[in-house]
């Protein structure tokens, strides 16, 4: 019985080893099939994330592509910038939309001015040696004819011409009335060479024939008084004297104008360059009143004053509605020899980077900027290039439309 144990135990020993290996073996053949089909899986799924890599890749490569085709060669975006404004915001901001047309225009150009008397037909009444006012016969304003006395002086010079003619008059009657061939040459000349130089004197200090043959009858008048008369006919604007008043020769006492015709002079900018043709016409504007005037004359040389460049202009006043010192407002008159695009000031803006912008209206309530070169000034208009004909511009309410760009963000400029 001890003996059959022993030899079981040993079998048991000798077949162990075996059924453990076999069954090692088998499970390492069951485990090597497992990783196989992991494997499997693993390349399974390798695979689909190359596949789904290679689907990415492309949708990448297409976005990258979409992205390019969004920006211009500058790698700036090709977005418009625009405005979109319905008809009541329309109608708040005043926007006024007008189609754009290539005509000639005609236009105004403006000037102030003032109303003068005409240096051609005034004058200024003065004494010409110092004098004493004795009286006046004229007051301001009034009308008067030429030859009428305006004011009687006394001067002291005036009165010794006076005396000289007295003296000299009676030898040249008595002379003259013997003939040259009783007297002889020498004494005839030199009586009339006397009665002639005391007759210019007189006439020279502002006396006239009449006032000179008064001094032929011995006694008649006192000696140093003598008048200053209208040389003119016209009205007094200025009797800047009082009487007894002692004057100095050359002193203003008396100006007469005839207002029937006015000169206007008109100061444009020293810069500028219109060319005024004589003849042409203005409108002139005064107290309420409006008449056309005519270039007459214009000033070669800046007035160092008002550094501006005077035109003078004729204006015909016979109803007396004008009169110097008021002043005016001048407007000239052109018209453009070509057809041009203008449009008002008020349509022009400045950009972001200071060009000179308009805008366009694509569509209803659509607008979009364009950047436009300024021409010359054409009254209240603006020559401008870069546009074309038949466009519909914004004329009014640009600074609405501007503000509408600039809060949506956009850039005008598309930078």
């Amino acid at each position: 019985m001890k003996t059959t144990l022993i030899s079981v135990f040993v079998l048991t020993l000798l077949i162990a080893p075996f059924s453990f290996a076999q069954a090692e073996e088998d499970a390492h053949q069951e485990t090597g099939h497992d990783h196989a089909a992991g494997g499997d899986d693993h390349q399974e799924g390798a695979s689909e994330e190359v596949e789904h890599k290679e689907e990415h890749g492309e949708e990448g490569e297409h976005e990258e592509e979409g992205g390019h085709g969004h920006e211009d060669e500058n790698g700036g975006h090709e977005e418009t910038a625009t405005a979109s404004l319905n008809a009541k915001q329309k109608d708040l901001a005043g926007i006024e939309v007008a189609t754009l047309e290539s005509k000639r225009v005609d236009y105004e150009i403006y000037a102030p001015g003032e109303l003068l008397t005409n240096g051609y037909t005034s004058y200024h009444v003065s004494p010409r040696v110092a004098s004493v006012v004795l009286r006046r016969h004229v007051e301001l304003g009034e009308h008067v004819t030429k030859g009428q006395p305006l004011v009687t002086l006394f001067s002291e010079t005036v009165a010794q011409a006076q005396a000289d003619y007295r003296k000299a008059y009676p030898e040249w009657k008595r002379i003259s009335g013997l003939g040259r061939s009783v007297v002889g040459d020498q004494r005839f000349n030199t009586a009339k060479a006397n009665i002639e130089a005391a007759s210019a004197t007189l006439l020279a200090y502002g006396l006239n024939g009449d006032d000179i043959g008064a001094l032929k009858a011995s006694g008649v008048g006192s000696l140093g008084e003598y008048m200053l008369r209208a040389r003119v006919d016209g009205a007094v604007l200025t009797d800047e004297f009082e009487q007894g008043q002692r004057v100095e020769a050359g002193q203003p006492l008396v100006t007469l104008a005839d207002e029937s015709e006015l000169w206007v002079e008109a100061h444009l900018p020293a810069s500028s360059d219109i060319v005024l043709e004589k003849g042409a016409e203005a409108v002139v504007k005064a107290a309420g009143r409006v008449a056309v005037a005519t270039v007459s004359q214009e000033a070669h040389t800046i007035d160092p004053v008002t550094r501006t460049r005077i035109v003078r202009l004729e204006l015909d006043n016979p109803e007396d509605r004008f009169h110097p010192g008021m002043f005016a407002d001048v407007y000239f008159r052109f018209k453009t020899s070509d057809p041009v695009l203008a449009v008002p000031e008020t349509a022009l803006m400045r950009g972001a980077d200071g060009d000179w912008t308009v805008y366009v209206e694509e569509a209803e309530g659509e607008y979009e900027p364009v950047e436009v070169e300024l021409g010359r000034s054409i009254g209240g208009l603006r020559e401008v290039s870069g546009l074309a004909a038949g466009q519909r511009v914004v004329l009014r309410g640009a600074f609405f439309v501007a503000s509408e760009i600039a809060k949506g963000g956009f850039d005008p400029h598309n930078h």
